[in-house]
């Protein structure tokens, strides 16, 4: 500060002390610009934190409201207050609608909180809970509760995690059915193949047997020892009836496929199976204008007999059996277990009014040698057969059943577009003749029985024990061999 002596007549230096207050004002008009300053970039920097903050808001609202599962932010009193989009398109609501009401209220339509609420126990426990839910609408619900605290620990609210599995349970039980199904059709498959194995063997053994008591029945020369014979021939067609039903469920076997008239099968078997069951009255609803099918007519009638006796075994004391036949497509199939293949099929149904099945006995009731009757009433075999010919057939077939209410089988033939044969029959009766036969046989027994009955019935016969054999007699006699007859499955080189 600079202070200019005045040599006035008015005293003492005046410009002096002016000058000081000038110097002094300056001093406080700047320290105010500087506050002010300081109060303008405050307010700067807090109208910036407010943006980030309202940003950095929005960017965790839009993240929230991207994801599937509804995500609520409750009170200690259950009231909503805050949720994403989801759980606002859950109702069908906007977020202002449901901030400050109660959750269960919105969402249960309760009065009180939910007894297995994850969020209020998430508030008592103080840690997260989760549970699992099916709504009344059968969909299944995965609920996570998750307590918030605030700095010092205290929770002051919950979160609550919703989301829809429904699919995601549909897909496993899908899933598990599907794996249940590969076990059935493994276990379906190894059992055949035993089956198939057991079969062919026993059949060998009847054949033998028949061989000879045919070999007798033409040198027999008393009444008592024919008849003895015929009884043994019986219980050798009763042998053969128990290995049918074994190839036919291991869909082995011979089947011979022409155009058929189901409806008329159905006719014959079911007035066959009427003469010996008259307690049982049977109905038919057969459509006039049915599809045709490519099936063998015996296997077919086999199928038929083993359901109607399943019936008449459901009813012991009589009742009704009721045959439909009509003409569907694989979209009448849609709601079964399986893919069905597209095009028209036949169904027929066989429904009975008997004491029906449970369940457990429907699960298992085309398993072979599975039975519920007693001891030496079944062999178990008569519906896995069935099951075994209608896959060979590339059909289906279901059960629906109700205990004490009846049971309906449900079978699906494919369409055939040939035309429809006349089943002409055979005549019976024992054709000899003088022709040369070669018969190829690898077991001996067969071999040996056979030999002797093409002799017996006048044909000149070579034999040989395998393909290779066979191929090489052929070669040496092809000139005088009039019929080859031979076994399919033989060691070296089959038939």
């Amino acid at each position: 500060m600079h202070c200019v002596k005045d040599t006035s007549v008015h005293g003492p230096s005046m410009f002096c002390v002016r000058r000081r207050n000038v110097l002094m004002a300056d001093k406080r008009t700047h320290d105010e610009l500087e506050q002010r300053v300081k109060e303008l970039e405050q307010a700067a920097d807090e109208r910036k934190r407010a943006e980030e903050l309202e940003e950095e808001k929005h960017e965790k609202e839009m993240i929230l409201d991207s994801l599937l599962e509804h995500v609520v932010y409750q009170n200690l009193e259950n009231k909503v207050l805050w949720a994403n989009r989801a759980a606002c398109k859950s109702v069908d609501q906007t977020r202002e609608d449901l901030i400050g009401r109660y959750c269960y209220e919105i969402w249960a339509g309760r009065q009180s909180a939910c007894e297995d609420c994850p969020v209020v126990k998430a508030i008592e426990t103080e840690a997260q809970q989760t549970i699992e839910k099916t709504t009344p609408d059968g969909r299944s619900w995965y609920i996570q509760g998750y307590p918030v605290r605030q700095v010092d620990g205290t929770i002051v609210g919950a979160v609550e995690l919703t989301l829809d599995i429904t699919n995601h349970r549909r897909a496993e039980e899908e899933k598990k059915l599907l794996e249940a199904k590969l076990q059935q059709a493994q276990k379906m498959e190894a059992i055949g193949t035993l089956a198939r194995g057991v079969a062919h063997d026993f059949n060998n053994l009847l054949m033998g047997i028949q061989g000879n008591v045919s070999l007798m029945k033409l040198d027999a020369d008393s009444l008592r020892f024919y008849e003895r014979l015929k009884s043994i021939e019986r219980q050798v067609e009763s042998g053969a009836m128990l290995t049918s039903q074994l190839f036919g469920y291991a869909r082995n076997g011979r089947y011979e496929r022409k155009p058929l008239d189901l409806n008329q099968l159905v006719k014959d078997t079911c007035e066959t199976f009427g003469r010996t069951k008259k307690e049982i009255t049977i109905h038919r609803e057969l459509s006039d204008d049915l599809f045709a099918i490519e099936a063998d007519s015996g296997r077919v009638e086999q199928v038929l007999l083993n359901l109607f006796v399943n019936a008449a075994d459901a009813m012991p004391r009589g009742g009704d059996l009721f045959l439909r036949t009509v003409n569907v497509t694989h979209e009448d199939m849609s709601s079964r277990l399986y893919e069905p293949k597209r095009g028209d099929y036949v169904l027929l149904t066989v429904t009975d009014t008997g004491t029906g099945m449970d369940k457990e006995t429907m699960e298992r009731v085309f398993d072979p040698f599975f039975t519920t009757k007693d001891m030496g009433r079944g062999t178990g075999l008569g519906l896995a057969s069935v099951y075994g010919i209608i896959k060979v057939h590339g059909g289906y077939i279901d059960v629906e059943s109700t205990k004490g209410q009846g049971t309906t089988f449900s079978i699906y033939l494919p369409r055939s577009e040939k035309e429809i044969q006349k089943v002409v029959k055979a005549t019976e009766g024992v054709i000899g003749g003088t022709e040369t036969v070669l018969l190829i046989e690898d077991e001996a027994v067969i071999l040996e029985v056979g030999r002797d009955l093409l002799e017996a019935m006048g044909y000149r016969v070579l034999v040989a024990r395998d393909g290779k054999e066979g191929v090489k007699v052929y070669k040496k006699n092809k000139d005088e061999i009039d019929i080859v007859v031979l076994d399919i499955v033989m060691p070296h080189m089959g038939g």
